[in-house]
C-alpha cells in the first residue's frame, strides 16, 4: 500500500524522499524520481511533511520516537503523519512529543486495502489539530477520496478500530454465506449476482468473495496485521468496559487461521479456517 500511496504523491508533482527497511522495496519509486534516505531521521531533516506506514505499534514507536526516528531531526513546523493502524494512546504520545519540539503530528489510518491504495480511493480517518489536518488536505486528496477529521490526537485510530470491527464480523458472514452456497450445491457466482446488489451487499462481499471463489488468497491486507488490529480494538474495548463478543469471536477464528499456517495470507483466507470446522474441502 505504501508504494502505491507514495507513487500518487510523486505523480502529483511533489518531491519525495523515501526510506524503507530494504532499499529494494523502494526501487520502483526511485525509478520514478524519488530520492533515497538511509533513516527516518534523514527523511525528516529534509521534509516539511513525513508520512509513515509500517506494520506494528512497536515499529511506529521506533520510526517516530526512536534514536533514528523522525522527531530527532525534524525541522520546526514539520508534520508527522502516521498512516499505520496503531494504538490511540501511542498516537497521543507522539502528538505530545512532537508539540514539545515545535512540530506537529497527525494520526491518519486508512481503509480501502490494496485496491484503494492503487486507485487513490482510500478513506482516511484523521486525528489531531483541525488546522493541521486542513493544511494537509491537498496531499490527502492525492491518496483517497474520503478524508474526515475525527477529533483530537488518537481519534483517527479510534475510528479505524470501528472500521476493523465492522470488517472482522462482516467477513465471517461473507465466508459462511459462500460455504452455505457451496454445500447447498449452488453456483457461488450466480448467487453473488442475486445478493450482491441488495441489502446483503458490502465492499467485502464485492471484493473478497471473488478472490475466495478463485482460490486467490494473496494478501492485500495480511492476516497477521489484522490480528494486531483486532487486539488493539479489544484492548481499547476492555479499557472502556465494553463487551464486543462478535469481535472476540472473529479474533479467535483468525488465531486459528494463523495456527493453520495462514498468517501471511490475505484476510479473506478466513474461509479456509471456517471450512475446516465443517470438513468442507474449499479448494476453489
Amino acid at each position: 500500500m505504501g508504494t502505491s500511496m507514495c507513487g500518487h504523491l510523486l505523480a502529483g508533482g511533489f518531491p519525495v524522499l523515501v526510506c524503507s527497511r530494504t532499499r529494494e522495496r523502494a526501487e520502483p519509486l526511485l525509478d520514478r524520481g524519488a530520492s533515497w534516505a538511509e533513516t527516518p531521521a534523514a527523511v525528516a531533516g529534509e521534509a516539511d511533511v513525513v508520512f509513515t506506514m509500517v506494520g506494528y505499534p512497536a515499529d511506529v514507536r521506533e520510526v517516530a520516537l526512536g534514536a533514528r526516528g523522525v522527531l530527532t531531526s525534524a525541522r520546526p513546523g514539520c508534520v508527522l503523519v502516521d498512516m499505520t493502524t496503531s494504538e490511540p494512546s501511542l498516537a497521543r504520545e507522539i502528538h505530545a512529543a512532537a508539540k514539545e519540539r515545535g512540530l506537529d503530528a497527525v494520526d491518519a489510518p486508512v481503509s480501502g486495502g490494496d485496491v484503494g491504495a492503487r486507485n487513490a480511493t482510500l478513506s482516511i480517518m484523521t486525528g489531531g489539530d483541525a488546522d493541521t489536518v486542513e493544511r494537509l488536505r491537498p496531499l490527502f486528496g492525492l491518496l483517497g477520496k474520503t478524508v474526515v477529521h475525527q477529533g483530537g490526537p488518537g481519534s483517527g485510530q479510534h475510528a479505524k478500530m470501528v472500521n476493523q470491527t465492522l470488517i472482522a464480523t462482516g467477513l465471517i458472514g461473507v465466508c459462511e454465506a459462500l460455504l452455505y452456497a457451496h454445500k447447498a450445491g449452488l453456483n457461488p457466482e450466480t448467487v453473488l449476482e442475486s445478493v450482491g446488489g441488495g441489502a446483503a451487499g458490502s465492499w467485502s462481499l464485492a471484493n473478497y468473495a471473488p478472490r475466495m471463489m478463485h482460490g486467490d488468497f494473496a494478501p492485500g491486507f495480511m492476516v497477521e496485521h489484522f490480528i494486531k488490529d483486532m487486539e488493539i480494538a479489544l484492548a481499547e474495548a476492555r479499557r472502556m468496559d465494553l463487551s464486543l463478543p462478535g469481535l472476540a469471536l472473529a479474533h479467535e477464528l483468525y488465531l486459528a487461521l494463523r495456527a493453520q499456517g495462514g498468517g501471511r495470507d490475505g484476510v479473506h483466507a478466513l474461509i479456509r479456517a471456517l471450512a475446516r470446522l465443517s470438513a468442507v474441502d474449499w479448494t476453489a
